[in-house]
């Protein structure tokens, strides 16, 4: 890998892991390293990508590997890597799964990118991200879950739908696990600047937050094989610019909060300013109690399975 450029690794070069990876080359964020189990599926990805670049005019590298010695001195590492979602199955489902896997990847994340910033893509996101931190050791502030920003997406293409207008007029804002227990936020969601209170009758908004906290699992149902990654890896690769560029975003991201919205010792979605150092300020948001009861329900929620986390991941 050629110095003096920085360094992005994506660990798993599946379809989540793959649709970063690419978004990211577009951006012109620097080298990028995609690693999986299996060699060749990296590679084979890197070099079709690669090949992309006159095309699409990005000149970073992108290479495969399923040795985590080539991720030495990554900026950013992205996980992904995890088995996806089937129809019928939750988020939670996967823990047992996936705990496994984080363990693996957090270990040599810790060996090889001491110094990187890690942004957690696995299912069951939140659970999953705390488990990496545990892992790695490393500070809180960087190791950051790619939730919220999906989840507000998804929101956000509901809403201009209802409306009638461009997803980019629209500015969502959803906090909570990354789950069924997920909070949408209608007061903080408007279409420039126009509150969706003033826009939206009640039901209609209703049913959009319910569509939202179900949005994965509509996407599962309809693939039947497989989830969703279009909007997954591009919700991540944002978090990296936002880092590798330290452009200070304020994004709705899984966090680890320590007191914050009168929660403790558990990773939850909640607005935070991405930067350089990672999670570099967590926002509170002046909450009515039933937004706050309905946080602090998601919150407890997943930190009843922290548990058993630590024990699949052991």
């Amino acid at each position: 890998m050629p110095a003096g450029r920085r360094t992005i690794a994506v660990i798993g070069a599946g379809n989540v892991g793959a649709t970063c990876a690419f978004a990211l080359a577009e951006r012109k964020l620097g080298n990028i390293v995609m690693l999986d189990i299996f060699e060749g599926f990296a590679k084979g990805k890197a070099l079709d990508m690669s090949q992309a670049g006159q095309i699409l005019n990005y000149d970073g590298v992108i290479t495969g590997t399923s040795s985590y010695e080539d991720i030495a001195g990554a900026d950013v590492v992205v996980v992904t890597s995890g088995f996806p979602r089937q129809p019928g199955m939750t988020r939670e489902d996967l823990i047992s799964k996936n705990a496994g896997i984080i363990s693996e990847v957090g270990n040599g994340i810790r060996e090889y990118a001491p110094d990187s910033i890690v942004i957690v893509v696995t299912n069951p996101l939140d659970l999953m991200t705390y488990h990496m931190w545990k892992t790695t050791g490393f500070p809180a502030e960087r190791v950051v879950g790619q939730a919220g920003i999906l989840d507000s997406a998804r929101m956000t293409h509901f809403i201009a739908e209802a409306v009638g207008v461009s997803n980019e007029d629209v500015q969502a804002m959803v906090l909570g696990g990354h789950g069924d227990t997920m909070v949408p936020l209608p007061r903080y969601t408007t279409v420039s600047g126009i509150p969706i209170t003033q826009l939206l009758d009640d039901e209609t908004i209703r049913s959009i937050g319910e569509r939202t906290a179900g949005g994965g699992g509509e996407i599962v149902k309809l693939l039947e094989r497989g989830s969703a990654f279009y909007a997954p890896g591009s919700a991540a690769a944002i978090m990296a610019e936002a880092v590798l560029e330290d452009r200070k975003r304020l994004l709705p991201c899984s966090a680890y909060l320590n007191g914050e919205y009168g929660m403790n010792d558990v990773y939850i979605g909640v607005p935070v300013v991405l930067g350089k150092n990672g999670v570099e300020r967590i926002v509170e948001l002046d909450l009515e109690d039933s937004e706050l009861e309905s946080l602090q329900a998601s919150g407890s929620f997943y930190k009843t399975q922290l548990t058993d986390v630590l024990n699949y991941g052991a």
